[in-house]
């Protein structure tokens, strides 16, 4: 009985000393070679650089070349697992006298072997995978070859199924970023050329035509496009793209005559290569209800023992190596995955990029959001209201011409409102000499020798100008109707206020009712804005609380306080005063087309940069939370029919695989299916 294990063991001990022995001389003979370039600077100094690069950023085909080494050793020792398994059923019930040959088999295709080794000596655990390896052996000793050989095929298969279906659901995702040309067409002193995509520069001019991919992101300079930004932002419906207008790699022409595209970023600077570079890392990941299966698993290791050692001394040998073969760690650690993964998925397709599945996890038990005002409950841009002078000694031209100059480099909503509403007016704008830009607070420039100075009235305050108590009615009749104010002072002096009239989002009150609906229990606007239209904007959609006059630090202490009270805050936001709040917070979601440090920061962004699917995005939440928790289930009610059968009905080896598979098949089956969320249709 013990022979074939000792044989077994032995031939397994060996082959992993030739291995370690293989790898030694390897190593020794890299060393050597490595010895000699060290004599040589220059090849030296490459061979750094090019291990950091190695270590750092692979490059794609090292990559590419990895997976498909990977690729073609799963496939053949999927290949010799098959012939395993016709071995083993001739050495099972016609040629026991091919039992050496199934073993060799065995060893050389059977890699619970390795994992159990490292888990018992290097990690010092007993784990599932020793738990299969213990079958693996008391099958061996049961001389149940045939049991053997299908518990091995069918480990390569289920491998082979989970990087099939990991590979397919990250390519979904990837394959959206990889449009890109490989050449495209540049317009050089007034010709067009044709260049390899990596040799473009910033500020090169792009040629592009209907049907063809945007390769960069850019600014149009000549020509109007219909675009379909659907792999971008998520959104189905084409968008018209004129002079000024920003356009992104990845995103088609539709229709255009010829449209003349600046480069801003190229190649991995791009807003999809960003992109692209966080879906890559998203495979990778464990929920807290998936761990806790691990941990259910682990805990039932000892129990499985136990029930083992018992059924070892009820129903022999054959019933106890069954028992072992009832784990079910190896199904949480497979079916958890792919249901997170095909959540993920399914929210990219519908606009919502989640940078980490850990997220969805979390937006499950968040109770209490945080809105930024502008930009996030307003539209991206507001508009210029009313120009409020102080006296004759500038128009109303002069006060927009400067203060369109000094905002003309930032990138916040009211600045591009102004600036908006200077092109509307085609006003020529002075050049900026110097610019001091304070966040919070306001801006100082230098225009044709004046000092101007833009921003709120604590601005003013800070910097020593006082506001006329003159306009103050105006003020009042402003603020009472929900306007933000910006004041203007040329030369430390008191010149005039810019209204700036925001719009709300015409999604937000339906979405506010949404989150209610789905259980938030506090909602908030945090502004940097004045009380009153902070509080009218509050009334209007019904919120439970708003903060005014915030400072972007403050922002990020009031999201600390509701923490200390036990709330689990998500905040939404879209500038760079954002940045510190969203990374304090339990959860941040940002829009796409905010700053780009808040969508670097944030866990999630709303690709087509509107707050419609945000309901939705809770919606997946609580699938995903709900399904993981019958994915568990499904993972451990095999184990109890096996334990049932052994002990009731002495099943053997092969009964009990055949519960387990039916099992995992089940889970994998419950897992992929994931059908699309429909939007809330009460809030429509």
């Amino acid at each position: 009985m013990l022979t074939k294990v000792g044989i077994f063991l032995s031939a397994y001990v060996g082959m992993r000393l030739f291995e370690k022995h293989r790898q030694k001389k390897t190593l020794n003979n890299v060393g050597i070679r490595l010895f000699k370039k060290h004599r040589q600077k220059e090849t030296l100094n490459n061979i750094i650089v090019a291990k950091e690069s190695d270590t750092l950023q692979p490059s794609p085909k090292t990559e590419q070349l990895v997976n498909e080494t990977t690729d073609k050793v799963r496939e053949r020792q999927f290949k010799v697992s098959l012939f395993s398994l016709g071995i083993s059923t001739l050495t099972q019930f016609f040629y026991p006298n091919l039992a050496l040959l199934s073993i060799g088999l065995y060893i050389y295709s059977f890699p619970y072997m390795r994992e159990s080794e490292k888990a018992l000596i290097k990690d010092r655990k007993i784990d599932s995978n020793v738990l299969t390896a213990m079958a693996f052996i008391s099958a061996i000793a049961t001389h149940q070859y045939f049991a053997t050989g299908f518990i091995n095929m069918y480990y390569h298969l289920e491998g082979k199924v989970k990087a099939k279906v990991l590979s397919q659901s990250k390519k979904m995702l990837i394959n959206l970023f990889e449009q890109q040309p490989r050449k495209v067409w540049v317009l050089k002193n007034e010709v067009e050329i044709e260049m390899p995509l990596e040799t473009l520069h910033i500020n090169d001019i792009v040629v592009v035509s209907t049907g063809d991919v945007v390769p960069v992101d850019g600014i149009i300079v000549e020509g109007i496009a219909i675009i379909d930004q659907h792999a971008l932002t998520g959104e189905s419906q084409p968008v018209e793209k004129n002079v000024g207008d920003q356009v992104f790699a990845a995103t088609m022409v539709m229709m255009t005559n010829k449209l003349y595209v600046k480069v801003k970023k190229t190649g991995k600077e791009t807003n999809i290569a960003k992109i692209s570079d966080i879906l890559n890392r998203t495979v990778d990941f464990k929920m807290g209800v998936q761990l806790k299966g691990e941990e259910w698993a682990n805990q039932e290791i000892l129990l499985q023992l136990g029930i083992t050692s018992a059924a070892l001394l009820a129903v022999g040998p054959i019933g106890a190596s069954a028992i072992l073969n009832g784990n079910f760690g190896y199904r949480i650690r497979l079916i958890g995955p792919l249901q997170t993964l095909n959540h993920l998925t399914l929210a990219f397709q519908q606009g919502i990029l989640i940078k980490d599945g850990r997220s969805l996890e979390l937006l499950s038990k968040i109770d209490t959001i945080l809105f930024d005002k502008t930009g996030t409950l307003t539209r991206e841009e507001p508009e210029v209201g009313r120009i409020i002078l102080y006296n004759d000694h500038y128009t109303e031209d002069e006060i927009l011409t400067y203060t369109a100059a000094a905002e003309g480099k930032l990138t916040h909503p009211i600045a591009r409102a102004i600036l908006k509403k200077s092109e509307e007016s085609n006003l020529s704008l002075p050049k900026v000499e110097n610019s001091n830009y304070q966040i919070g607070y306001g801006i100082t420039v230098s225009i044709e020798n004046k000092i101007i100075q833009v921003g709120s009235t604590r601005f003013m305050v800070l910097e020593g100008i006082s506001v006329p108590k003159i306009i103050e009615e105006e003020m009042k009749h402003s603020f009472n109707q929900g306007h933000s104010l910006i004041m203007v002072a040329i030369d430390h002096q008191f010149a005039g206020i810019i209204e700036i009239q925001s719009s709300l989002r015409p999604e937000v009150k339906k979405i506010i009712n949404g989150l209610r609906q789905r259980g938030i229990k506090h909602l908030a606007i945090v502004s940097g804005d004045h009380k009153q239209p902070t509080q009218k904007l509050a009334n209007e959609l019904g919120m439970d609380s708003f903060f005014y006059d915030v400072m972007p630090e403050n922002k990020a202490k009031i999201v600390e306080e509701l923490q200390k009270k036990g709330k689990s805050v998500c905040f939404i936001g879209d500038g760079v005063n954002d940045s510190i709040a969203i990374k304090k917070a339990n959860m941040s979601i940002s829009l796409h087309g905010a700053s780009s440090i808040a969508t670097d920061m944030a866990q999630v962004v709303l690709m087509d940069g509107e707050l419609s699917n945000l309901c939705q995005l809770f919606d997946l939440a609580k699938d995903l939370d709900y399904k993981l928790r019958n994915c568990l289930i499904i993972s451990v009610i095999p184990f109890p029919f096996i334990v049932g059968g052994v002990f009731l009905f002495h099943l053997g080896l092969v009964s009990t695989i055949l519960i387990n598979q039916i099992g995992l098949w089940a889970g994998v089956g419950y897992a992929m299916n994931v059908k699309k969320l429909e939007h809330d249709k009460n809030n429509e």
